[in-house]
């Protein structure tokens, strides 16, 4: 049962269905689209009608084909879309008092008093008026008799629920906005390609990406794209940051870097408040290093494209969640904008998200950066510290307490493995350790393949798909272990970083568990999750698993491209064993109709159903079909078994494709934010070592593992793992995904007269 099902249906006085209008406004944001089709279909599955609203704002002004009832099939096959299907429009007679009366009474000629709004901090202020406004402009437009007084006495109350969509990510309270991530991945892909260019010509690059006052896109793009230096609006350099700037690059050209790349944020500035541009930082760089620097302004490119994975499955999240929120809203309910915070969709007052949002350029104009930096966050803050680091290496030798720490990669390939490598050696060397790394997972480590690695060992891993250490599936037998001691032994070994999946982690567990017969073993291990199955213990997202899904739905929208010129259903295969996330995240970002996962089974029952209804949309008009089925979903029901079954009774209706992605999933360049969660997973696992050799008392746990948990890090001990896990099923018992988007997907995915299914 869906979660949709938990709320009322709704109906006006009258009898009549509730009617919301849902307007896009402001600069687009990829993965718009995605939120409106998840609010339309939320709507017409709670009993509701959903109106969209064309251009902004100023469709309600405008009214006639301004405001258009959406039915389910209107807002299929945008997902994948760009921008916004609906438009937007900075709509300047919308600020007038004349020009709300319009839209109120265009609202009201609909019978809508229900309304979702996607945009930036000036949208959803502009939302929060208009609500707080509407008894008085309807009140105006009865005494007027541009309305009836019972129209009026109708819709008393404006119902209102936000989303936030701008590419800057600005919004004061949330983790992620609409458009971020695509615009992160526009923006590292131009890096990654510039970098082959600078490194031809030895060329340095000026980047410069959009952020008035947000320096998020900046920022991340420079740690995700392992970039040379970072310019940021709340956070300007200290007096003299040219010299700090050409010190850094010549360093990296006199270690044999051919390329440097230095980011900076539009909105950039000094402590004094001048602004930095990046025609300054290409003049100083060619004037102060003698070398040949270029400049590049992605501009509106950032906006423009195919919306990432991410910011299509998070945004029918919220479309949906916003859907939920307008209807079971009541004239006594706060206007809230909808937020993604620590990997949950939360409802949070709108008008202080606003107000904390524009308290940021505030702080910058009052050269407060200290608050400016506390308002965009713990993480924010973390990750800026992080690229310090990571940028400038340590001048410190290593003392006499210094660590020597063994990297070890086990299980399946992640991508992303390289990004956590390159991080911890040089977080580590940064922070007085050695750094060694193990060659060929745990066997290699058997066989004493463990060698140091220095600073420039790890240039140019950030970007770098594979593993160039290697990675082994092996789980080291018991007769290995004593190999394993004295490898450890004869290197000196103090603590074991360990970056893998399952069984990367079963290998750490077997080797903490023997750490009273082996001297080496009993020192800080520290499990960090890269895996694109996403089912290990302890976090919600592994390292990999992102770039695993991005993957499968590019792939998915060629496949259902594929069959656009005929009638035809498909059949998908992920990979993830027994954990459904690939699957039914995939289903949720492409727009799949069915998602069989092993957790919930295939029946034959099932089938039957499917079947049927799929036989009744293809002769009602439909034209294309997807399934995505986990690879493990079911030991009998395969894909092509289901692929077959779709064949023989579809007969002549339709004819049937069936795909197993298999491992393109695993492949390919990391994306931004597997590149990002490595970086800060690693910081924190090196972190953890400190604190586990700062313990003398030896009552410390001194393994654990670490992950993402509602958008925080967070360790648990390896020695109760097992208490956490299905064994027989490798993943964790705990799967947030399937609690939380399942019902998510089964709301959006089919029309409600479909009887609902135990695979949804």
């Amino acid at each position: 049962m869906s979660t949709s099902d938990h709320v009322t249906h709704q109906t006006n006085p009258s009898g009549e269905p509730v009617k919301i209008g849902v307007l896009t406004s402001g600069g687009d944001a990829q993965g718009m689209n995605a939120a409106v089709r998840a609010v339309v279909r939320t709507a017409i599955r709670l009993g509701a009608e959903p109106y969209a609203i064309y251009e902004g704002y100023q469709g309600m002004i405008d009214g006639g084909d301004g405001i258009k009832k959406f039915d389910w099939d209107d807002v299929g096959s945008i997902i994948h879309r760009g921008g916004t299907l609906i438009g937007t429009f900075r709509s300047k007679e919308f600020r007038e008092r004349d020009g709300r009366l319009k839209a109120a009474e265009n609202l009201v000629e609909h019978g809508i008093d229900h309304l979702v709004v996607i945009g930036g901090d000036g949208s959803l202020s502009g939302l929060d008026m208009f609500r707080q406004e509407w008894p008085g402009l309807l009140d105006e437009l009865a005494t007027a008799g541009r309305i009836t007084r019972e129209q009026a006495d109708a819709h008393p109350t404006l119902m209102i629920a936000g989303i936030v969509g701008s590419i800057d990510n600005d919004l004061v309270g949330t983790d992620m906005t609409i458009g971020a991530d695509s615009a992160l991945h526009r923006i590292v892909t131009a890096i990654d390609d510039l970098a082959s260019t600078a490194a031809s010509h030895q060329r340095s690059f000026v980047v410069e990406v959009m952020g008035r006052h947000c320096g998020y896109l900046a920022l991340m793009a420079s740690v995700a794209g392992g970039c040379d230096f970072c310019l940021i609006p709340e956070n300007p350099p200290a007096d003299g940051w040219e010299d700090r700037m050409c010190a850094e690059l010549k360093r990296g050209r006199d270690a044999g870097r051919r390329d440097s790349i230095v980011i900076i944020a539009e909105g950039a500035q000094d402590r004094d408040g001048n602004r930095i541009t990046s025609e300054y930082v290409r003049s100083t760089l060619e004037e102060r290093l003698g070398e040949d620097a270029r400049v590049t302004i992605l501009g509106h490119v950032q906006r423009g494209g195919t919306p990432s994975a991410y910011d299509r499955w998070a945004s029918t999240w919220l479309g949906h969640e916003a859907a939920k929120e307008v209807l079971a809203a009541t004239p006594d309910s706060p206007g809230n904008v909808m937020v993604l915070r620590g990997n949950r969709v939360v409802p949070t007052d709108l008008m202080e998200a606003v107000k904390d949002t524009r308290r940021v350029p505030e702080c910058i104009k009052e050269g407060d950066f200290e608050a400016a930096m506390e308002l965009r966050g713990g993480s924010f803050t973390e990750m800026r510290t992080i690229f310090h680091e990571l940028a400038e290496p340590s001048q410190v030798a290593p003392g006499t307490d210094a660590k020597r720490v063994a990297i070890v990669h086990a299980g399946g390939l992640a991508p992303g493995m390289n990004t956590a490598a390159r991080a911890a050696v040089r977080l580590g060397i940064s922070r007085g350790h050695t750094m060694l790394g193990v060659r060929n997972g745990f066997v290699g480590m058997r066989d004493g393949q463990i060698e140091e690695l220095t600073w420039d060992d790890v240039e140019g891993w950030t970007g770098e798909g594979g593993a160039e250490l290697g990675t082994r599936r092996t789980i080291p037998g018991l007769e290995h272990l004593y190999s394993i001691n004295r490898a450890l032994e004869d290197h000196d070994v103090d603590g074991l970083l360990v970056i893998g999946g399952w069984n990367a982690y079963q290998a750490a567990h077997l080797l903490h568990s023997e750490r009273d017969r082996y001297p080496s073993f009993n020192i800080p291990i520290v499990c960090v999750p890269a895996t694109i199955d996403n089912n290990v213990p302890g976090s919600e997202l592994s390292i990999g698993a992102d770039t695993a899904l991005n993957v499968a739905v590019e792939a998915i929208d060629r496949i259902k491209m594929s069959g656009s010129a005929t009638k035809r259903a498909f059949v998908v295969e992920t990979m993830g064993r027994y954990c459904g996330y690939l699957a039914l995240m995939s289903g949720l970002a492409s727009g799949a109709e069915r998602a069989y996962l092993h957790e919930t089974g295939i029946s034959l029952g099932d089938l039957y159903r499917d079947v049927e209804w799929l036989r009744g949309s293809f002769e009602n008009g439909r034209r294309r079909f997807l399934a995505i089925r986990n690879e493990r979903a079911s030991e009998h029901y395969d894909t092509e078994f289901l692929a077959k079954l779709l064949e023989e009774e579809g007969k002549d209706s339709f004819d049937v494709r069936h795909l197993v992605l298999g491992h393109i999933q695993q492949g390919g360049a990391p994306t931004p934010f597997d590149r990002l969660l490595a970086t800060r997973l690693v910081s924190h696992a090196i972190n953890l070592l400190d604190e586990s050799w700062g313990d003398t008392s030896g009552r410390q746990n001194k393994a654990w593992y670490i992950g993402l948990q509602q958008g925080k890090v967070a360790k648990q001990p390896l020695a109760h793992m097992d208490e956490h896990v299905d064994p027989e099923f490798r993943r964790p018992l705990d799967q947030w995904w399937l609690n939380e988007l399942q019902d998510v997907f089964a709301d959006v995915a089919y029309e409600p007269d479909t009887p609902e299914h135990e695979t949804l």
